[in-house]
């Protein structure tokens, strides 16, 4: 299982994001990513555990930009080791499709 979350707004949007992941945690609790757009990068954190321990470690709160995605991962198969984080490129795909659907609403 898994939890994905988006936001796009004025506000920044890591510290939304997690706040959202913790409070849909119990669908995926082994790690956590978030990725933002800032100034045409796109950053991302990401660790191996719980979302308060990974955003202690690893500061997911303050990532800049204001819009984002965040995604936590429960294991299924195996032990939890940092190869099974989740995946960079499955993050930046979702967020890019994340964006070009927020364009579409916005144009229409």
């Amino acid at each position: 299982m898994c939890s994905i979350i988006g936001y796009r707004g004025k506000n920044s949007a890591a510290p939304i994001l997690v706040n959202g992941l913790q409070r849909m945690e119990y669908r995926g609790y082994d790690s956590v990513g978030i990725a933002t757009k800032s100034k045409n990068q796109i950053l991302l954190r990401k660790g191996v555990g719980k979302v308060v321990e990974v955003n202690n470690a690893v500061q997911l709160d303050e990532l800049p930009g204001n819009i984002g995605i965040g995604h936590t991962r429960w294991a299924t198969h195996g032990k939890v080791t940092e190869k099974m984080h989740t995946h960079t490129q499955v993050i930046l795909v979702k967020l890019q499709l994340f964006i070009t659907e927020s364009l579409k609403i916005l144009k229409n």
